[in-house]
């Protein structure tokens, strides 16, 4: 019998990422919900910024129960026939196994609440609080529904693009050499794909350019296999207030309960990296006692300029991308493609390279002339010749103000120092880091607490194996800064930002530890900041250390005047006179004021305390002094006399 050949078949982008949606964040339905949060607030954080306007963003997440999301889709909602053949159906002896199990688990904790001192309102509290979670243990089989609306004030989207770039995967706006916060070019696309397969409900779209007459409204999904938009409906509406930006609502099974978490930090931590942006975050819950309703407030009007579109670096260009430039350029000679295609290329240095190929190609040769051997030595000579680094003028790091404006609205910390260095190179991309490390504040715990961005976008998952968690908790010795990393609350922010960020793992959720020049770059910025802190800490001690001084010596003061004035009260009473009374007497004449009562205990207290107060004044100046002189004189000072004319 002839052996059955096996059938050839081919994937769409759509479909693979379908199949593999956890390298896109949707591993599960908790994480989809909050990945889906992020790619849609992001998206809106580039329209607005791309327009320079201050983006301002509201964020609904909506909770839709299995009926109402069967209402919505138009399916009945029967009455079960068979309740056994459900995963949620308990037997009576399960129930009264499962009450009696919960009975003795709440007398367990009660007991043990008692025992820790707790009031009676606060044990009820928590045991309320355990009887809910028990609840949703209880009913985890019963999935929820979210329906997640992100609008803003961005440039919007053009009326015929829409189905193209919320309906066709890998097709966007943001590919180049450009640093962008997206990571796989998907955005809305992949919760586009996740609501069709687990609710399958297409995506709602309303969105006006600047100053344009009408608003587009799409409603439509994906095709999986065809990776082709499916457009249910299409049209355009007035638009009389000249609204401009986006509007997207998508339905999607989630799980709020776990993610929520998540989802808040997530929020927050956008809300410190753009401290110039205005969110407004809302949750309805089917039980409207859950409702939540949140405002991280616009704190600046001053955002970082725009990231710009740059060449590729001649070191980071592999063989098949030569290929795809020289296919794509518009210029027709090999050294007007070197200089105009390439980063760190003149045309004299294009010259050089030409002669140094050794391949017979000239200046003026013909690109579509070029032989694979010829272009196989021009990307080895590519790796291999001096060429200057990037700039890295192409990139919009958050900036020291923002970033220290947003750490402290958000945390309201006692101390913080920023620092931001200067362009590195990795690979041929430049990246730049930028860090603050901040001492106390609020929602933060003893310890070292670390908040990861790249491209300007908060890292939340998988931060043990990342190069910034390494280095702030392996590499930087803080006792040495005077920072306990234990008792104190420290919070860690490094940014960084590159037209190519060195991702490690499927989710590209964490950045690599091991190329020497980013985890050079990450240490040096963390240590800067806290050579700021030092000096910060020192002098407060400083502070603290004379005000305990004052109030030690201050304390002892009535006590040692009262014991002096009773010797000298006690020697200007004495008729005999000794040695020690006699010299008193002729040097200092101390007794006679005592003797007619002219001084007392209090006059002693008053001069004590005034002679405590002034030694103290010019020790805390010596120190000041000191101190002056250690760190250098900083800049130079000019006097002008009062009876100056110019």
């Amino acid at each position: 019998m002839p052996k059955k050949t096996d059938t050839l078949e081919q994937k769409s982008p759509a479909e693979f990422f379908a199949e593999n949606k956890n390298i896109a964040g949707f591993d599960n339905p908790g994480k989809s919900l909050y990945t889906t949060v992020r790619e849609l607030v992001e998206n809106s954080l580039d329209a607005a910024e791309s327009l320079g306007k201050l983006p301002s963003i509201e964020v609904t997440i909506e909770e839709v129960t299995q009926r109402q999301l069967n209402k919505i889709r138009e399916v009945v909602n029967h009455e079960r026939l068979d309740k056994e053949l459900y995963q949620d159906h308990e037997t009576e002896e399960a129930k009264r196994k499962r009450a009696a199990k919960e009975l003795k688990e709440r007398e367990r904790l009660k007991k043990q609440l008692e025992k820790k001192g707790e009031n009676a309102d606060a044990i009820e509290t928590k045991l309320k609080d355990a009887e809910t979670k028990n609840a949703a243990a209880a009913s985890k089989t019963v999935k929820t529904f979210y329906t997640v609306t992100v609008k803003d004030n961005g440039m919007g989207m053009p009326h015929k693009d829409i189905p193209d770039l919320l309906g066709r995967v890998l097709s966007g706006t943001k590919y180049g050499v450009k640093q962008t916060r997206g990571k796989f070019g998907l955005g809305a696309k992949m919760a586009l794909i996740w609501s069709k397969m687990s609710t399958g409900l297409p995506i709602q779209i309303r969105s006006a350019r600047v100053n344009q007459s009408f608003i587009s409204s799409y409603t439509l999904d994906i095709d999986i296999q065809r990776n082709e938009p499916n457009v249910h409906q299409s049209k355009m509406v007035d638009n009389p207030d000249r609204w401009h930006g986006s509007e997207l609502s998508v339905t999607i099974l989630g799980n709020w309960q776990y993610y929520r978490a998540k989802i808040m930090k997530y929020l927050r931590q956008i809300a410190v990296i753009t401290p110039y942006s205005h969110f407004v975050f809302t949750f309805k819950a089917e039980d409207s006692a859950n409702d939540i309703h949140v405002v991280f407030a616009r704190r600046t009007e001053k955002m970082p300029q725009p990231p710009k579109a740059t060449k590729h670096h001649p070191r980071s260009v592999d063989l098949e991308l030569v290929k795809q430039l020289i296919q794509k350029t518009k210029y027709s000679k090999l050294q007007q493609f070197l200089c105009k295609e390439f980063d760190a290329i003149n045309s004299e240095h294009a010259g050089k390279l030409i002669e140094e190929m050794q391949s017979g190609a000239e200046p003026d040769t013909d690109l579509r002339s070029l032989t694979s051997k010829q272009i196989l030595m021009l990307h080895q000579l590519l790796h291999v010749a001096k060429f200057s680094d990037p700039s890295g003028s192409h990139l919009s790091p958050a900036g020291e103000y923002n970033l220290r404006l947003g750490i402290s609205k958000e945390l309201h910390p006692d101390l913080v120092a920023t620092y931001q260095g200067d362009a590195h190179v990795l690979e041929g991309h430049a990246f730049i880091v930028e860090a603050a490390v901040s001492i106390g504040g609020r929602d933060i715990k003893p310890g070292i607490n670390i908040f990861r961005f790249a491209n300007r976008i908060p890292l939340l998952f998988e931060g043990g194996s990342d190069v910034i968690t390494k280095t702030a908790l392996k590499r930087i010795t803080w006792p040495a800064y005077k920072i306990s990393p234990t008792s104190d609350k420290v919070g860690v922010f490094v940014s960084i930002v590159s037209t190519k960020i060195p991702y490690k793992g499927a989710g590209k959720e964490y950045i690599a530890d091991d190329m020497q020049e980013m985890v050079h770059a990450v240490k040096q910025s963390i240590q800067q900041c806290c050579l700021q802190l030092k000096a910060k800490i020192v002098k407060q001690q400083a502070a603290r250390d004379q005000h305990q001084r004052r109030k030690n010596l201050v304390k002892y003061i009535p006590n040692a005047a009262r014991a002096v004035f009773t010797v000298l009260e006690s020697m200007a009473d004495s008729r005999a006179l000794g040695p020690k009374r006699k010299r008193l007497q002729d040097e200092v004449d101390i007794l006679a004021p005592v003797k007619q009562m002219r001084t007392d205990e209090d006059t002693l207290i008053a001069r004590l305390t005034e002679h405590v107060e002034k030694i103290d004044s010019d020790m805390a100046l010596e120190y000041q002094v000191q101190q002056g002189m250690a760190e250098g004189i900083r800049q130079n000072v000019f006097l002008m006399p009062l009876s100056a004319q110019q």
